[in-house]
């Protein structure tokens, strides 16, 4: 009877006290000490233990202890387990005795001493050399071999930081812990950590160097007594802390690379800018034990898929390669998550090493992937970590690797990675390949429709088919394979590549998926009519707007065009204000600068300007495209134009204007005045804008919290159009804030959106302080932006791709998709082609899924070659033109006056990328002024102004700082190229990267001024 009272006395502590027991217990350890236990039971706890973290194993081994009776002395085995695997704490609560069980005041000492690591977690993580502390902490009886064990195995693998946590997480569990955790930081040398624990600083931390260990005995055993006094007094204190009670996390990265770098091209692979991370314990850290308190803390989410998202997801669970095609707002990246989390807890259970590289195109999907899904999700159980050229962690890549389970990256940080080992070190690249494709199991590829032709995921994917291909050849000679992880492809559309035949689609959609070596290509078929009702299909319409009506503003601009064209007899074939007519003077323009034609080279440049605001004033106003003209003349007039140095009028005096100059400034004069006049009349309105305020006048009165996304063309047009929605009160009315999203590359006139803009405009969009965003093509793919019930693309149809992509993004119930376009523009028409070959993708889907397997292989196995050989005849072609020309053969003449500005031999590089001049001199050819352009796109890096010719005032590039040095800095597109070879011949060349001719390093010791003033 005692001994059935006992038993029922220790259920009864397990049921009061179950909170705190899953917070204290160690499984793996206890479950070693209970030899009653099944294989069957052992092995259950054991997987809640990995696949769902230590608290839920807890709590399976508690039930397991409750289902008994096991017999005499059952509970007694379990409360010795306790003892003996280092939960003493957890013993405490369940010895029927009662002779060990805190006190409430205890208890509450303890959850604030818990507290107030938790508060000083960050530093301690930071300062705290964990083994010397862990050491200690044996010494002293506070730990057991087993956590010294484990602190040591993940201090060794994932480093100090990590090893910390992992020390904190094991500390909080033990018995009367705070006071020797304290003694054990003072005789590490950590006498500053424990004092901030101990609430002990200025006076008192004197004080207490004067008293005896005793003493200090004393005091640290009122745990940090001033803050726990002051915490006592704080009624929400735990609320502030509790929504984030497992994670740790480093900041993410402030736009903190400079804007001379584009994208994330410039990250390197040894030393970098990288870290964007969220790290957890095994267990979780720092939890509190009341249930009122639980409620509060941010829960776990469900890792649940839906039928149809279970359904593609099946054979990547099996761990076959597949591309995954789901529309836009059906889960693509959850599914991609419950993947990565299937397959990392069965490489744990199987004991082998697991890891996982997520690839994204597009820098905001790094964080959007890390903070909405891949983080809330793994957390508990995996280490996460997000990398982009816009993160602020400077750690190499390999190194970030080895620490992490999951790794987000953009692309282009791991080609960079690749490429820098491949220059670094021929035996370097090998070691590199083996580190890369035996560390990583498995790859995730989103939008990877892109894994085509020369683009990152396609480089990538090649090093991948080249150790595929030298496994085949390994295997015949019964050598050992490599390790190649598993492929996992995500996309919306994988499109027809261009297709005009069904057996085009199909030939693009076989190459899509032999580039990323898919297995199948996984639709949804079974549960077609679930996926259907979770992803609802806008309304479609199309609105035209009639171009009929008279236009008196382009009819000036096509005078001008026509006056401008007879004075330098070009006469063109294509029509004023269209593409063609853009490209074809372009061209004229390059060819008259290399043919020293002065006069023919400048008109085609203004042409080209005037052939812009046609463009505008056929997207939107008037008064955009006169904007656009004034501006470009005000510019070419500042040109011109110098000012002395006593000259004070307001009027500065003309420069070196020559009769193309004059004809040109003047003719833009003369109609100046009619120009502007026109602009204002609201009768010569463009007919699209009326249009496009009738649809979102009638789409913003038709539901209570309208949301919506107009696509435009340019960076241009969406300011513009922001401008005039601004300027128009009834959009107001009607509750209309919008905002536009552009990207963040410098290659526009329009200042570039920061990674952090963009993310600021779209979380107001999220929240409901914007709900109409004009949008460049950057909002088509992939970011996440809350679904909408209006999308409109504002004349611009590009391809199928693009059209499936907006058009997901109305996914609102009763959403309408409306393109606004004029008759005449061709939009309608390219419309209904992209929609035939949206259709004809997902024929030449299903008939590549219905194609006889062994054909399939056969068709992936021959164009993997193809890629390759591709590859590496390109390869061979870059090499024969790449660095063949000597730079004393090449001289530089200013594209506008052909006059000399300097040799080849007169550059040199600074960081691979800046070109200056250091030619002796050179001062004497240029005069620096305001860089006016830059200072209208309102640019945020430093800038020294503008290099122009002295002679012509055409602008040659721009001075930087380097070091302390003032360096012209300058733009090939500026100059004229001319090559002293066998035959003289002369080059436009748009970007340095495409002259053939490497120059050497800046020499910083051969220019930096010396000086005897220290």
């Amino acid at each position: 009877m005692a001994e059935e009272s006992r038993d029922e006395r220790f259920l009864y502590l397990i049921s009061c006290f179950r909170p705190r027991l899953k917070q204290f217990i160690r499984v793996q350890p206890v479950l070693d000490l209970l030899p009653s236990l099944s294989a069957g039971e052992r092995e259950k706890v054991r997987a809640a233990a990995l696949q769902r973290g230590e608290v839920e194993g807890a709590e399976e081994l508690l039930r397991v202890v409750e289902r008994g009776p096991r017999g005499c002395g059952w509970f007694h085995e379990f409360l010795q387990a306790l003892e003996q695997g280092g939960c003493s704490l957890a013993a405490c609560y369940v010895n029927p005795s009662l002779s060990q069980l805190p006190s409430a005041a205890e208890e509450e000492d303890h959850d604030l001493c818990v507290h107030l690591v938790q508060l000083l977690h960050s530093t301690l993580v930071d300062r705290m050399q964990t083994m010397q502390v862990a050491e200690k902490c044996l010494q002293m009886g506070i730990f057991q071999d087993e956590d010294l064990d484990r602190i040591h195995t993940v201090t060794d693998n994932r480093g100090n930081r990590d090893g910390a946590r992992e020390l904190l997480s094991r500390i909080v569990q033990k018995k009367d812990w705070f006071s020797p955790f304290l003694i054990a930081l003072r005789e590490t040398q950590h006498g500053g950590l424990a004092d901030d624990l101990s609430g002990n600083t200025g006076e008192n931390r004197q004080n207490e160097m004067k008293n005896s260990t005793n003493e200090e005995t004393k005091v640290t055993s009122q745990p940090g007594y001033a803050i726990v006094e002051d915490l006592k007094q704080q009624e929400n204190v735990n609320d502030s802390f509790s929504s984030e009670n497992s994670v740790s996390e480093t900041s993410i990265g402030k736009n903190s690379i400079s804007d001379v770098s584009t994208g994330d091209g410039s990250v390197s692979n040894s030393n970098e800018n990288l870290g964007q991370s969220c790290t957890t314990s095994d267990s979780g850290m720092f939890p509190f034990y009341e249930d009122e308190v639980e409620s509060r803390a941010s829960p776990e989410p469900d890792l649940i898929l839906r039928d149809y998202q279970m359904e593609v997801a099946k054979p990547a669970l099996n761990g076959e390669n597949i591309i995954i095609c789901l529309p836009t707002g059906s889960g693509k990246t959850r599914v991609a998550v419950y993947i990565t989390k299937d397959h990392l807890d069965k490489k744990k259970r199987a004991s082998e090493p697991g890891k996982v590289i997520v690839l994204v195109n597009k820098v905001p999907l790094v964080e959007q992937h890390l903070r909405k899904e891949f983080n809330p999700f793994l957390k508990r159980w995996y280490q996460v970590i997000g990398l982009s050229g816009d993160s602020q962690l400077k750690i190499s890549f390999p190194e970030v690797v080895s620490r992490n389970d999951v790794i987000i990256s953009t692309a282009q940080i791991l080609e960079n990675s690749l490429l820098n080992a491949a220059e670094e070190d021929e035996e370097g690249l090998g070691f590199f390949f083996f580190f890369f494709f035996s560390d990583f199991s498995l790859i995730i590829i989103d939008e990877c429709h892109h894994t085509q032709k020369e683009g990152v995921y396609n480089n990538i994917m090649r090093r991948y088919l080249k150790e595929k291909m030298k496994n085949r050849k390994l295997a015949k000679e019964n050598k050992p394979l490599i390790p190649q992880p598993q492929i996992l492809g995500l996309t919306a559309s994988p499109g027809v590549g261009g297709a005009t035949s069904y057996s085009k689609a199909e030939e693009h959609i076989l190459k899509i998926c032999a580039n990323l070596d898919a297995f199948r290509i996984m639709t949804v078929e079974e549960h077609a009519s679930q996926l259907k009702n979770q992803v609802k299909e806008p309304y479609k319409k199309t609105v035209i707007a009639d171009d009929k009506r008279r236009d008196p503003f382009r009819e000036r601009i096509t005078e001008i065009m026509t006056d401008i064209q007879n004075y330098c007899q070009l006469h063109p074939k294509s029509e004023f204000g269209t593409q063609t007519y853009e490209q074809w003077v372009i061209r004229e323009e390059r060819k008259a600068a290399k043919e020293e034609k002065r006069k023919e080279r400048v008109c085609a440049e203004h042409l080209k300007k005037y052939n812009d605001a046609l463009q505008i004033n056929d997207t939107i106003r008037m008064v955009d495209a006169y904007n656009h003209l004034n501006n470009f003349y005000k510019e070419e007039k500042s040109k011109k134009t110098v000012r002395s140095d006593d000259d004070d009028d307001d009027e500065p005096a003309v420069s070196k204007q020559d009769e193309t100059d004059e004809f040109l400034i003047g003719l833009f004069h003369a109609k100046k005045k009619q120009l502007k006049e026109l602009a204002r009349k609201p009768e010569y309105e463009n007919e699209k804008l009326i249009q496009l305020r009738k649809t979102l006048m009638e789409e913003f009165t038709k539901t209570e919290e309208p949301r919506g996304i107009i696509f435009t063309k340019t960076r241009l047009s969406a300011f513009a159009l922001l401008q005039w929605i601004k300027d128009n009160p009834k959009f107001e009315e009607v509750g209309i804030k919008a905002s536009y999203l552009i990207g963040a590359g410098h290659n526009s006139e329009i200042k570039p959106m920061t990674q952090n803009e963009q993310r600021e405009v779209i979380d107001k969009f999220r929240g409901g302080n914007v709900n109409l965003l004009i949008a460049t093509t950057v909002a088509e793919e992939g970011l996440d932006i809350k679904e909408c019930n209006i999308v409109i693309r504002y004349g611009l149809v590009t391809n199928e791709i693009a059209m499936v992509q907006a058009r997901g993004r109305a996914r609102a119930d009763e959403s309408t998709y409306a393109l606004v376009a004029s008759s005449g523009s061709g939009a309608v028409e390219r419309e209904d082609v992209n929609i035939f070959r949206e259709k004809m993708m997902y024929k030449a889907i299903q008939r590549v899924q219905k194609m006889p397997q062994e054909e399939y292989l056969n068709k992936i196995q021959n164009f993997q070659l193809q890629s390759i050989v591709e590859k590496q005849m390109k390869a061979k072609r870059d090499r024969h033109k790449t660095y063949k020309k000597n730079p004393s053969l090449i001289t530089f003449l200013c594209k506008n006056c052909h006059k000399l500005v300097c040799s080849g031999e007169d550059i040199q590089v600074i960081e691979n990328m800046h070109h200056v001049s250091v030619k002796k001199d050179f001062q004497s050819l240029y005069h620096t002024r305001e860089n006016k352009t830059l200072q209208d796109k309102h640019a945020d890096y430093q800038t020294n102004g503008e290099i122009i010719c002295k002679d012509c005032g055409q602008a040659w590039g721009n001075m930087m700082v380097h070091r302390g040095l003032d360096l012209p800095c300058l733009k090939i597109r500026n100059f004229v190229v001319v090559f002293e070879d066998k035959k003289t011949t002369k080059h436009i060349f748009k970007k340095w990267g495409e002259l053939p001719v490497r120059f050497p390093s800046f020499d910083y010791a051969a220019h930096c001024p010396s000086s005897d003033e220290d």
